[in-house]
């Protein structure tokens, strides 16, 4: 791969090495396009996060280029050369695109994404931006977020084009932008959080002039949609170090107003420091939760770990004793959490699962040394239905004490619990508490037809089932005759 502004081609040269394995992997799909649009007057190079990525080692099936082809010719050159094609970003110049092909002896699927040289700002009341064409790809490159993402590679000729020392960033581990800082997130407020998500993500750092840029223009990110805020939110969680991206969010000011429930958090200590900065209390829960994770990162988990203190702070109470409280904190908490969800548009399952387990997180703390009765077990494993093991996760994370001993005392407590739970999911079939009627049976033994009666019997029996578990047939319809008869 040529580069004109090579300066010291040994420096980078494992990288470029990397770069070159992972481009020849995809060539098959990547030069046959570009050869497409060749020949029908048009270039085409792959750019952006693909280059990123392939110089990192780390270049997947999702291919972006870009091209001085506007979105109609893309579509015609696309339409017979891929097995399918989508329109939804066209609006912005986007072609999107699936091709299957063989490579490496292995049926492989990639996702492509076309997108004319282009470049976009908001104006000051808008929360679309506003997309113009450009001619050149150093036009289009000078209007991308940050230099590890403003890099291209030529195709079919694999000439690298880094006209902003992209390469130099991405060996040094830094974020900084093409132009000004200033100039990127006014174009895109996004873009500040993005930093946030890429530093997240990366392990990188970010350039003390963006970071300046960020605190400075903090207040700009209202003007972007809360979609597009949620989903830099969602990627920055699921990445490999997302405290280092909320923490960025957080002393830049930017969290102030997306998640201003975060900073919140940053309680001041009363006089005799007797309860802990709940700030980091929670980055520590979010890290120790990932670490119990066993399928791949879970955002309902990551985010139940991130919102489950956030009621603290409208509930703290400073005690005669000189303790701090905050009764009901998980209530407040719970309140808090779908109301911040919901603006952030986040769906209805969602947030419904979130404020579950913030509602739930402190229930255990009532198991004490094991003195639950089985019906208090049962009650524990029907209110959290669904979402038990993510509240055994949670559960588990919150305890952030350097207390070795109460630290183990409490882990010993939870695993008793789990035993419990399991040794009567094992006699009882928790997974599926009802109880021992149902609503047809209901209607027959008591000769009534459908009705509110229905459910009030229901939930009686369901109470029953809860406080002494399974029950006779029999015994089941003496109790419900016997409820009967005291309804008059």
């Amino acid at each position: 791969m040529p580069n004109a502004n090579e300066d010291n081609p040994s420096a980078l040269s494992q990288v470029q090495h990397r770069a070159v394995s992972e481009l020849l992997r995809v060539s098959p799909v990547a030069d046959d396009l570009a050869l497409r649009f060749q020949e029908a007057g048009f270039s085409l190079a792959l750019v952006g996060g693909s280059v990123r990525d392939a110089l990192l080692g780390r270049l997947g099936n999702d291919l972006d280029f870009t091209t001085d082809a506007r979105p109609e010719d893309v579509l015609k050159i696309v339409r017979p050369w891929a097995d399918a094609v989508w329109e939804v970003g066209i609006a912005f110049g986007t072609v999107g695109a699936q091709k299957d092909a063989l490579v490496d002896g292995v049926q492989q699927s990639f996702q492509i994404e076309i997108t004319t040289y282009r470049s976009e700002a908001y104006d000051r009341t808008s929360r679309k931006p506003e997309v113009s064409y450009g001619d050149s790809i150093e036009e289009d490159l000078v209007r991308r977020d940050f230099t590890v993402n403003a890099m291209a590679v030529a195709l079919p000729e694999k000439k690298f084009i880094d006209p902003h020392g992209g390469r130099d960033d991405l060996a040094a581990r830094v974020l900084r932008t093409p132009g000004t800082p200033e100039q990127s997130f006014s174009d895109d407020p996004l873009r500040m959080m993005r930093a946030a998500r890429f530093a997240a993500q990366l392990d990188f750092e970010v350039a003390p002039d963006v970071v300046a840029a960020m605190t400075d223009m903090a207040g700009r990110i209202e003007i972007v949609s809360a979609e597009r805020v949620r989903d830099e939110l969602n990627k920055l969680l699921l990445s490999t170090h997302p405290r280092k991206g909320l923490t960025l969010l957080v002393d830049t000011g930017l969290s102030a107003h997306v998640l201003p429930e975060l900073p919140a958090l940053r309680l001041e200590r009363d006089e005799h420091h007797r309860h802990k900065d709940v700030y980091d209390h929670t980055l520590i829960v979010l890290e120790q939760a990932m670490a119990l994770e066993e399928n791949g990162p879970d955002l309902t988990l990551r985010l139940a770990a991130l919102l489950h203190d956030i009621g603290k702070p409208r509930t703290r109470r400073f005690e005669n004793d000189g303790r701090v409280s905050f009764h009901h904190h998980e209530m407040v908490g719970a309140k808090m959490t779908k109301k911040r969800m919901s603006e952030l548009k986040y769906s209805n399952e969602l947030v419904k699962d979130v404020s579950r387990l913030v509602e739930l997180h402190l229930r255990f703390h009532g198991y004490g040394t094991g003195e639950w009765t089985d019906s208090a077990v049962r009650r524990y494993v029907r209110d959290a239905g669904p979402l038990l093991d993510r509240l055994h996760k949670l559960t588990r994370s919150d305890c952030t004490t350097r207390n070795k001993r109460k630290a183990a005392a409490l882990s010993r407590a939870y695993d008793g619990l789990e035993e419990r739970i399991a040794q009567l999911q094992e006699q009882e079939e928790l997974d599926a508490i009802r109880p021992d009627l149902d609503g047809n049976q209901i209607m027959e033994i008591l000769g009534i037809g459908p009705g509110p009666a229905i459910g009030q019997a229901y939930k009686f029996l369901l109470e029953l089932r809860l406080e002494n578990g399974p029950m006779e047939h029999d015994a089941a319809v003496a109790a419900l005759k016997e409820w009967w008869a005291e309804q008059g």
